[in-house]
Order: structure tokens, then sequence, then C-alpha cells
């Protein structure tokens, strides 16, 4: 191989593989929304799906130790788990189909690569290429290649390492993380690009919660939770906006419903009225006072859980939020003991300026923007000002708008009256949606690490950090476009159908000279490449990893800062895959050499 790579170019257009997915051969089906969530058909899919992917034995090995303290994590959602009496199934109908993708029988082998061309695979839709199976192999994609081709580890880091010292700059590569990641390949992968050169940690992180981590720490000092799932047990209200804890985080439905029954009002606040706000029919046995109510709980109607509801235009949760405070305060001048002042003067600033600003924004501005009658807000904001203890949910129905901070403050505002914060039974919780998501960024995941972690890496490992901030993804993304980062390293994750504008991040992905993914099963962005392309096989969450006869755990934070143990009990579904610790530790040490002295393997 040359010492440096030569200029490579593009393939013509007629011959590059597609970015976006060929349209799904199955027809639409428009009919009457569900009015009970889970239920039933949940146990039906869950065992359906589990049984045709995993087959039986493999099905009740995975499932009986998915969220177990001494089993593995759940690869779905951050939802966390009890910390103590953990039930048989403790999981959801989401965390069983991911189980099951990942610790499916189906193989891509080196023959399919063989079979398949890359423009080929590319007319295929996303669900096909994921229902092939698990990566087997790392694979090569040569410059000017139709097919991938096998590649041994050690040639695989050989040329990221050619490629990785031959840039001008550390700054010309950008290391992506997928929110799955666990927290000690987090660690080394941060540590890895730093002591190369860069601060280039682009995350899924970007694209989901970053508003609420700045809403917070500005708001709070703390860009994560305020409270434990046992909260949930002693709250007398929960709000839930901008969020469709049905569909993404099934899970919380079991403690919604507990809290309901312990007398929680829930409230709504959503452009659309989702089912799982509406009522839960909740699919395990042992959620009911005794098995006789199983059968009745799971047929029926099950439990209701939203009392109240608003449905408001979207983006205009600032106008609710306004309105329900406003609500406070007028409640506050005619009876007293609605706004905690107390709380106010001891731990919060700027109260004169919300004052001033509620009083400043009329009504008639609020029902205009909302479209929700003054009374109806009224209605929920009175429920809000006798609640003693509150929690606010939230996801990515808040955080995706242009001015999520400035809406996620508000709705801190809104807690901090009541003095909601640091109460037990009451704070916030921003749901995750990616299993670790919150816990890379922990561990350092983050294109603009502080001072203080980067001088405590200096201390630690003997080498000056970089401390000019890194590019996020939208900057990555517009610097692989223009030229400036010439090589990508993906951990995990779909990163052209994640990221925003598929078509240009398909155009940005094609002029780097060298892409590479660590991924479990085929996607999309193995397809649309740079000039050459690897794809890395890693361990699934759900397999034993045996490293010099020892078998290997992991770690995961959960949305409420609790860091669980995660060890998979499958045996790996091929010999060549890898940890994603033990990639990193190669890739380090093939490219950094002598230059670190950080002994990675271990």
């Amino acid at each position: 191989m040359n010492s440096k790579p030569s200029n490579l170019t593009e393939p013509p257009a007629d011959r590059r593989p597609q970015a976006q997915s060929p349209i799904e051969a199955t027809p639409t089906h428009i009919g009457e929304a569900e009015h009970t969530a889970a239920g039933l058909p949940s146990i039906y899919q869950t065992t359906r799906i589990s049984l045709e992917e995993m087959g039986i034995n493999r099905t009740l090995r995975t499932l009986l130790a998915l969220n177990k303290k001494d089993g593995f994590d759940c690869q779905s959602c951050a939802w966390p788990s009890p910390d103590e009496h953990r039930k048989v199934a403790e999981f959801c109908e989401n965390g069983a189909k991911a189980v099951a993708s990942e610790a499916t029988t189906r193989r891509v082998t080196t023959e399919f690569f063989t079979q398949w061309s890359v423009t080929a695979l590319s007319e295929q839709s996303d669900y096909w290429l994921d229902q092939q199976g698990r990566l087997t192999q790392p694979m090569f994609l040569r410059a000017g290649g139709t097919h991938y081709e096998p590649i041994a580890w050690q040639d695989a880091f050989a040329l990221l390492a050619q490629e990785l010292t031959a840039l001008d700059s550390p700054n010309e590569a950008t290391f992506y993380t997928s929110g799955r990641t666990s927290n000690e390949a987090a660690f080394l992968f941060q540590l890895f690009a730093r002591q190369f050169g860069t601060n280039n940690l682009p995350d899924c992180s970007n694209m989901c919660h970053e508003s609420s981590t700045i809403a917070l720490t500005e708001n709070l000092g703390l860009g994560k939770s305020t409270v434990r799932l046992d909260d949930f047990e002693k709250t007398d209200l929960i709000l839930i906006i901008g969020q469709n804890p049905g569909t993404n985080h099934p899970r919380m439905l079991s403690s919604l419903e507990r809290a309901r029954k312990n007398g929680a009002k829930i409230i709504g606040i959503n452009p659309l009225f989702e089912t799982g706000l509406l009522r839960v029919a909740n699919p395990n046995p042992q959620e009911y006072d005794n098995l006789l109510a199983f059968p009745a709980g799971v047929l029926g109607k099950g439990t209701e859980l939203a009392s109240d509801f608003l449905q408001l235009r979207i983006n205009s949760d600032i106008a609710v939020l306004k309105g329900l405070m406003k609500t406070l305060l007028d409640e506050e001048a005619k009876v007293g003991g609605v706004i905690d002042h107390g709380f106010i003067d001891e731990h919060t600033v700027g109260f004169q300026a919300l004052l001033d600003d509620l009083k400043a924004t009329a009504w008639a501005d609020i029902v205009e923007c909302c479209g929700i009658p003054e009374a109806d807000i009224r209605r929920v904001g009175l429920a809000i000002a006798y609640s003693k203890r509150m929690i606010v949910c939230w996801a990515m129905g808040l955080t995706q708008h242009k001015n999520a901070v400035a809406t996620i403050q508000t709705l801190v505002n809104l807690m901090l009256l009541g003095g909601h914060i640091g109460r037990e039974g009451a704070g916030i919780c921003c749901v995750r949606g990616h299993s670790n998501v919150q816990g890379d960024r922990t561990m350092g995941i983050w294109e603009k690490m502080p001072d203080t972690f980067l001088d405590a890496l200096k201390k630690e490992f003997d080498f000056e950090p970089p401390r000019e901030h890194g590019f996020d993804t939208v900057n990555s993304i517009k610097a692989m476009h223009d030229g400036t980062v010439k090589v990508f390293f993906g951990l995990g994750g779909n990163f052209l159908s994640a990221t925003p504008d598929t078509e240009y991040t398909a155009q940005a992905m094609r002029r780097c000279r060298l892409t590479a993914h660590v991924s479990t099963k085929l996607n999309r962005s193995h397809l649309v490449t740079g000039t050459q392309a690897l794809i890395l096989p890693c361990l699934g969450r759900t397999e034993k990893d045996i490293r010099t006869g020892q078998e290997q755990f992991i770690t995961i934070e959960d949305t409420m800062m609790v860091v669980n143990p995660s060890k998979g009990v499958l045996s790996p579904g091929s010999p060549y895959l890898l940890s994603e610790p033990a990639i990193i530790a190669g890739l380090a040490r093939a490219t950094l050499g002598e230059r670190s002295k950080i002994q990675w393997e271990a």
C-alpha cells in the first residue's frame, strides 16, 4: 500500500447505489384507531416474531435474561428497570422484537456478498436488508468495486490506520456513535479519537435530545432527568408532553398504570391523541394482584390512563405552557399556596423576569397560537396548581423543533413555580430513545466536552487532548460534503437513514475517501459509501464475549442515570465477530502505535 492514498474519484452518477429505500410493497391500510394499547395482540406479536426469528430455545434463553441483573440490557429504549423485584417478563413487545432481530438465526455470509452487488442491494427495501440476518465477517469494498469482499481484521485495521495517518489533519476524520453503544466502548472511542487529535465526535444525541441537554444544563445545571422509577408510584400528577409512550417506550405504560391506580392524574399534551395515552391492557400477568384478574385485564378495556388531554397545534407548546403558568398565577392571587415562594426564593433566579413575560402575554394570543380554548387550558392548569408532587415527561415531540431549547426551558419554569424539583414523587423526566444515548454522553461522546473532562483525561492517560470543539452530526455532514472530512467511522447505527436530508448526506458520504461502519446487521449506510468502505461486524448484547478465558460484561446508563451491567447469554453468531471495545482497541493500536502508552487491549 502507498503511504498516502491517491485521489480517488466518485463512480458515475448512473452507477451509484440509491440513497432512499424503495417503497414497501405492502399496501397502506387505513382503519379505525385502537382504543386500548398492548393486551392480547402484544402477546401474540411478541411470541410470533420471537419464534420466527429465534426458535423456541433461543427465545426462552434471551427473553428470560432480558433486563435481568445477571442478563443483558434491552437494545430498544432507555426506560429503566426496577432496582429490585424484576419480573420474569421484564420487557415489552418492542424490546422482544429488538432482541429477536439481533438474535435471529439468519446469517449474511461472504457468499451473500458475492451474489449481491452493492447496487442490487440498494434496490431492496430497508426491511429486506434487515431481514437477511446477522453480518458474520469483515467486508471491504474496493475503489471502483461493485461487490464487498472479505477482509481479515488485521488488514481492516491496517487500512483504517493508513487512511487516518495519511490525513493532513486529525480533524479530517469524524467518529460517529450510536446510542446503543456501551459505556465501555464509548469511553474507549472518545479516548482514541482525542488521542488521535480530534474532537469530531458526533452522535445520535445531536439529533434527538441535544436540546434537552442544553436547556436543562442552563436551567438546572444537569442535563438529565431528576426522577427515579419509584417516583412514579408516589406522584399525584404526571404531565406527558410531546411523547408517545405506547409506541416508543411501552414499558413506561406499566409505570403509568401503577401511578393511575395509586390515584395520580395523567394529562397528555400532543398534536395527536395516541392510543397508548388512552388505555392500556397490561399483558404481563405479574402486574395483576392475582392471576384470576389477568384474563379479564388483558382481554378487557384495560386501565384508563390520561384523565385529560390538550390537542395543540404542532410546535405551539410554549403558548400552552404560558397559559398553564398564567393559570397558576391567577389561582395564587385568588387563594394563595399555589406558587412555592420558599423554593423560588432559595433555589431560583429570574422569577420577576418570568412574571413580566407572562403578564405581557395575552390570552388571545395564546389561544390563537395553539388552537385550544382558554377554558380547556385553565382546566388543566388548575389540576397542576393543586398538585403537590408532579412529574413531567417529554421526548422528541419537543426536542426536534427549531425552538426546542426555549420550549423545554419554559416547561422547566412551570415545574419550578410549584417547586417540583428535588422532591419525592416529583421532577423532570426527559425520556431518552436509544438504550445508552445518555451513557455515551456521560462517557465523553460530545464534540465540546468541558475542559474539566479533558483535564482529567490528560492527567489519567498522559497526553494532551485537543481543546478545539469538533463537528457535531450536522456539521460533520457539511464537512464531508465540502471535502473537509475525508474519513468517516461509525460505531453502530444507520447514519445515512438516521440523519436529516438523506440525499445531501449521501452526497457527503460519497465524497469521503473511506467510510467504515461497526454493525450487527446490513443497512443502507453500507451501500452509499466513500470511495472505499468497510463493514466491521460486532457482537450484539445477546451474545457472550469471552476473552482470555474470561466472560466479559458491559454497562448501560438508563434514562434515570442508573448504570446497569449487561452480559450476553448466546454463543456468538460467527467466530469472526469482535466486541465493540475489541474493535476500538484494534483500531487504536494500529493507528497510534508507539504514540500511545495506553494498554488498549487491557
